[in-house]
Formats: C-alpha cells, structure tokens, sequence
C-alpha cells in the first residue's frame, strides 16, 4: 500500500488538543471540535478548506473533563451545520451542553437540556431536521431525545426514553415506507419516532442492552439494518412499515456473525457492509442477509463511508481501504496515513478529510461535480 506522506497528502494540519469527532465541510470551510486537556477547553475549529489553515477556534465549554472509556475522548460528537450555525454538543460535568456558533465563531446559544451519566463519557452527535437540531442523551438515569429549534435554542419537544441504559447512536432521519421516520437502537430497544414531534411509531424490544453504531438504510431492499451490541451480539433486518410493537412481526433476517459494537456500518448498491471492533469485515446481501464474503482488516473504530459506489474502510492504525461491495471481495485502493484513527473521514467534492490522532489531513483535489449516483 501506498505511504501517505506530508508531501503527498494535499495538506496536513496540527491541530489543537485531541478528539475523535469527525471534521465536517461546508463550501470552502471544513469544521471540527477538540478537547485541550491542560486547559479543560473544548473547542470549535474552523478551517480553510484549500490550504488547512486554522481560520479561528472558539472556546465552547470550559469545565473539568469527565470520565471516559480509554477507547473515547473529550470531544468525540461530530459536529452538524446548516450553512449558517455549526452546532456541537458536550458534558459539562452531568449536564449536556448544546451549542450554536455562527460562521466567524460567534456563540449565538447555548442551552442545557438536561443531565447525563454515564462512566464510558459523552458522544451525543446533534443532528439536523427541518428547524431542530436534535440530540440523543440516553444514558444510565431516566433517558430522553430532545429536539431544539436551530434558531434560539429553545426546547420543541422532547421523547423520554425507556429502561435508563447508555447508549450512543446518532437517530438517522429517512423517509421509509411512506412516512418520515427517526429511528435508533439504544436503551434495550430499537424505535421509530416521527422527527416532527416526537411520537413513537414503532419499537422492537431488545435484542440487547448497549448500542454505539447507528442503524442504516437500504433503499433497495426497503430494510433497515442494526448491529450491536453488549453483551449479546446481533444484526437485525427490520421492515420500517410497522405500527406499535413489531418485535414478533417486522424482522426480516438475523445473524449473530460478523457484528460492530462500535463502528457504524453502510448500505451501498444493495448490499450491507460492517466491520467488528476487531477489525473482522463483512459484506451481506442486505435483501437476504447471506454472507458474501469475510476480510481481516485489524481493529475499527471509525464508521464507514462511502460515495461514487466505493466504501472506505479506516482501521485504528491509519489503513484505509477503498472497497467496491459486491459478491467478492474486491480492493480498488489501500493507504497507509500514519497515524491512529478514530475519527470516520468526510468525502466532498472529490475529496477525502481525516482526523488523525493529532492532525486533520486533506486527500485528493477539489472538483466541483456532483457525485455519481
């Protein structure tokens, strides 16, 4: 595999304290949060997209860092924009702290919507809907959703949850089976909640107690997918047309083989493709739920991404692998960057961003075009 080195990435920038979120783009800006550990600082970057060049960095919250797992960090929620706010999401000590910064770093709100505990630390990803910015706080006491409006901060609804149980899944919003749905696993249950204000349409109990990755969608097949978790280890195929509780009825496949705790997977052509913590790959059929094929690629951490067709796989040790799925294993590209990663990349325009352990970097060139579908 190729060494991807200072002189051949297209830039690579030292950043200030640590993290795992993952860098975000918006036009000619890239964004990202770090936690600095000599100053309990958590901080919003911005940087020049062309030349890596830190624009400005804003304090958000300064505040004694929590406790974490050793696998977590300070700053690990991946920051959301609209074009006009970026907004993050931290721990203040037990209280969630939600933000929105305009585009030259000025804090237009902050709000605290309620309490989070949990040993392992924080990493709630705000995501955006409409007019709310939306964060998941299931932790260990009474669990809840709560939906902001992106203009002012202030509360529209928000969803208690049930059994009191960590997790950290980012809802996906998608329409599915003639409705808009938002649907997470988390807290012993996988439920589907209407985003515009937070009624339950469906839930299936279980088939576990913690979840990290985030479900996703396979538009061919209709299905959605869902790996986790601890202690017991499952992918469910879940028909998103339900109503009330589905745990007997809408479950199309499952398998105990090949799941992520930690790392998300991703729906591509027709196929599901993961990759487990311990860094075993697989690729289903996402309509059937056969296995077609199995690839060793050591410890994972960083969700998948794809575009053009292509997965990117990013191991903790920096390879990244460039995969086309279908029904063998079929490697396009392999890199090697150097240096540990959590964070998963972001692919714009022709270009690939990866937070490293100490650095962002920028692969490839700019092209205004969209992206084949």
């Amino acid at each position: 595999p190729e060494t991807v080195s200072q002189e051949t990435a297209t830039w690579r920038i030292e950043l200030p304290g640590a993290g795992h979120a993952s860098p975000i783009v918006w036009g000619d800006r890239v964004f990202t949060v770090a936690a600095i550990a000599e100053t309990e600082q958590r901080v919003l970057l911005c940087l020049d997209r062309s030349s890596g060049k830190i624009l400005w960095q804003e304090d958000v919250l300064k505040s004694a860092l929590e406790g974490k797992h050793r696998l977590n960090s300070h700053a690990s929620s991946t920051p959301a924009t609209d074009g006009e706010h970026i907004f993050t999401a931290f721990l203040d000590q037990s209280e969630v702290v939600v933000s929105a910064h305009d585009f030259t770093g000025k804090k237009v709100w902050q709000v605290r919507p309620g309490t989070f505990a949990s040993k392992h630390g924080f990493c709630s990803s705000p995501i955006l809907f409409e007019d709310k910015v939306i964060v998941n706080c299931d932790h260990d006491g009474p669990g809840y959703i709560v939906a902001l409006a992106r203009a002012d901060g202030r509360e529209l609804w928000r969803i208690n949850r049930p059994n009191q149980t960590r997790s950290y899944c980012v809802p996906i919003i998608r329409e599915m089976a003639g409705r808009t749905q938002m649907v997470l696993s988390g807290t012993k249950c996988v439920a589907s909640y209407d985003p515009r204000d937070g009624r339950q349409l469906w839930i299936i109990d279980g088939p576990t107690e913690q979840f990290v990755a985030s479900l996703v969608y396979d538009e061919k097949s209709g299905l959605l997918l869902m790996s986790g978790g601890f202690p017991e280890h499952h992918i469910l195929a879940i028909k998103p047309d339900g109503q009330g509780n589905v745990t007997d009825t809408h479950i199309q496949w499952r398998t105990n083989k090949g799941v992520a705790y930690v790392p998300s997977p991703i729906c591509e052509s027709g196929w599901f493709l993961i990759v487990s913590d311990s860094g075993i790959a697989h690729c289903f059929d996402a309509a059937k739920g056969a296995i077609a094929w199995g690839e060793r690629m050591k410890e994972h951490h960083a969700s998948l991404v794809s575009a053009e067709g292509k997965v990117w796989f990013m191991n903790d040790f920096g390879t990244m692998r460039v995969i086309k799925p279908g029904a063998s294993y079929n490697l396009l590209g392999e890199s090697e960057l150097e240096e540990k990663i959590f964070a998963s990349p972001a692919l714009s325009e022709g270009q690939i961003f990866i937070r490293g352990e100490k650095t962002l970097l920028c692969l490839g060139q700019r092209q205004s075009r969209p992206a084949a579908h």
